[in-house]
């Protein structure tokens, strides 16, 4: 159970500046926060005037949605680089974490503490997967979870021609640009997590699922590529932790939730309508072109020339997979004028199915039910032909029927005041009423942290998380003195990534390389904190600079911020002056 008190406050707060997959795991009100931050800020909003979105707000949902996942494809990359910022070790996370919730716990549902989900991910080798196998098991990465203005940063740094973000990032995303862009109302948006993914689930029509950059309908879900493939795993191989709606959010280890329960019990019944089909020919096929261990059971019928003749699904689908044209829908005949003659044979081979008989079967009795299905063609099909049968439609129960394994509903709901934005409201009366709720809604509070809004907020958290986690400076300035790390971070552009008097964490100024000196000061910060075992230093902004005093020294960055503020850092203690 999460602990409530000063100190889980405190953590929470810093950790809206960092916002970590651990952090957000242990706090899930930063999930939403993040979103909102990212609706606060003014950078989605400047895509509205893209000619790409003229006119959108007319136009259907469909459209509406389509256009948004296209123009995030085109200017955004999945990005899970573990040197982006940086990594820890579990002991210290889980020292920072001791009291918040039991460690075993923490275990068995978090990826970065030593789970590794169900069998899917233990047989692909999690660590080697995420290029973790070269450090010691002890080793974990931040994946800091990166607002809007840090995912567009990416376009400065070495290797990148866009921006980029994981897939929490991504998620957050989508929602705030389905709202400010697409018009979706927030109450429809649903952020769902796993131990080891992110995603949206969009509660409008037959539903639709935001998986990284990409949009996965009901139709995509059961089409067999290997786009839905990819876009099924965390879904049927994993736990779902957290799902996190506008009006609060439920977490399977929690006991409290704060999740309209009206709200969710919705969500779950959209999403397993969702994850439910049909037993037809084209799921069917659908189904097989996943698993190519059944494809030599199966033989298909044509008439070529006037002529009975027979050829290997395995051919068929080798013959798919360069081409537009598919076996099912209505591209038959045009992908079987692209085989050869020669895959072609006259007399049916005798341990092979003829598929021709599944389809005509299920296309006369839509009316039975799977398992009245499955009973006929174990009935009428040798065994011989095919011993993997029951195999098959074992597998093909959970394709077309996913049972999502969601948080227990049997929970202590707390509801939250309603924050009441909507898609009618501009950005200010966005960022107004976030204001007026923050004294009792918590997304609300965590988003105005979230969105750095240093000039209305105390500053304890936002150091506490500059000087304690931001291990990519500290590692890249590790072997220099204070006079080579003031030089080296004072060459930076003097740009900020974030506009008005909000700031960048040290890891965003030396990752994108640029930052105002009131940011520039916290860099420097990281690595005396790092270096100098606690000996005090002090913190001075105004009057046009940023100022760093440590023992004797002073070094003076310029800033363009219009932020004052006086503080004290002396090992772990962080004293802001009034």
């Amino acid at each position: 159970m999460k602990i409530e008190s000063q100190l889980s406050k405190t953590e929470c707060h810093s950790s809206a500046y960092t916002l970590s997959d651990m952090e957000i795991f242990i706090f899930p009100e930063l999930f939403h926060a993040l979103v909102l931050a990212n609706i606060m800020s003014p950078e989605i909003w400047k895509w509205r005037d893209d000619p790409w979105f003229a006119k959108i707000e007319n136009k259907s949902f469909t459209y509406r949605i389509n256009r948004v996942k296209q123009y995030i494809m085109d200017h955004f990359v999945f990005n899970l680089d573990l040197d982006t910022w940086g990594l820890t070790g579990k002991a210290k996370e889980m020292a920072r974490f001791d009291g918040f919730i039991d460690r075993e716990s923490l275990r068995q549902s978090n990826a970065l503490f030593g789970y590794e989900g169900d069998r899917y991910y233990f047989d692909m080798d999690i660590r080697r997967h995420f290029g973790l196998d070269k450090y010691t098991d002890e080793m974990i990465p931040y994946w800091k979870t990166e607002t809007v203005e840090a995912m567009t940063a990416f376009r400065r740094k070495e290797g990148y021609s866009t921006g980029a973000g994981e897939c929490v990032s991504l998620s957050s995303l989508y929602a705030a640009a389905m709202f400010i862009v697409g018009r979706i109302p927030l109450e429809k948006i649903f952020l769902i997590a796993t131990p080891l993914h992110s995603q949206n689930f969009i509660a409008e029509g037959d539903g639709i699922l935001t998986n990284n950059r990409r949009i996965v309908t009901k139709t995509m879900w059961y089409n067999g590529t290997e786009l839905s493939a990819k876009a099924r795993r965390a879904v049927e191989n994993e736990k779902i932790t957290i799902v996190s709606h506008i009006s609060g959010y439920i977490h399977t280890l929690y006991e409290k939730a704060t999740i309209d329960p009206q709200e969710y019990r919705k969500f779950r019944k959209k999403l397993c309508e969702f994850l439910t089909t049909e037993f037809t020919f084209e799921i069917f096929t659908n189904f097989l072109r996943t698993k190519n261990q059944f494809w030599d059971c199966f033989q298909y019928r044509h008439l070529r020339n006037n002529k009975e003749c027979y050829i290997e699904l395995r051919t068929i689908f080798s013959y798919e997979h360069s081409s537009k044209n598919k076996f099912t829908g209505g591209g038959r005949k045009a992908l079987f004028d692209e085989i050869d003659a020669r895959d072609f044979y006259f007399t049916p081979k005798e341990h092979k199915i003829v598929i021709n008989d599944f389809e005509e079967y299920l296309n006369k009795n839509h009316h039975l039910s799977f398992d009245e299905k499955k009973e006929y063609f174990i009935d009428h099909i040798l065994p011989e032909r095919c011993s993997h049968m029951r195999d098959m439609f074992d597998e093909m129960r959970g394709f077309i029927h996913t049972v999502p394994r969601l948080p227990d509903s049997e929970k202590e709901f707390v509801a939250l005041p309603p924050l009441g934005i909507d898609v009618a409201q501009t950005r200010e009366e966005i960022i107004v009423r976030i204001d007026e709720m923050a004294a009792v809604n918590e997304f609300a509070e965590l988003a105005r942290f979230a969105f750095r809004r240093m000039d209305c907020l105390p500053w304890t958290p936002f150091v506490k998380a500059a000087v304690e986690r931001n291990p990519v400076c500290v590692e890249g300035l590790k072997h220099k003195t204070i006079d080579e790390a003031f030089a080296i971070i004072n060459s930076f552009a003097d740009d900020s990534i974030y506009g008005e008097n909000r700031l960048a964490q040290p890891d965003e100024v030396w990752n994108f390389g640029c930052g105002d000196g009131m940011e520039k000061v916290f860099v420097l910060a990281a690595h005396v904190h790092s270096v100098c075992n606690g000996v005090p230093f002090r913190i001075s902004a105004g009057g046009g600079k940023a100022e760093l005093l440590t023992g004797d020294r002073t070094y003076t960055f310029a800033s363009a911020k219009n932020l004052e503020k006086r503080l004290t850092v002396a090992g772990g203690t962080i004293t802001e002056e009034e």
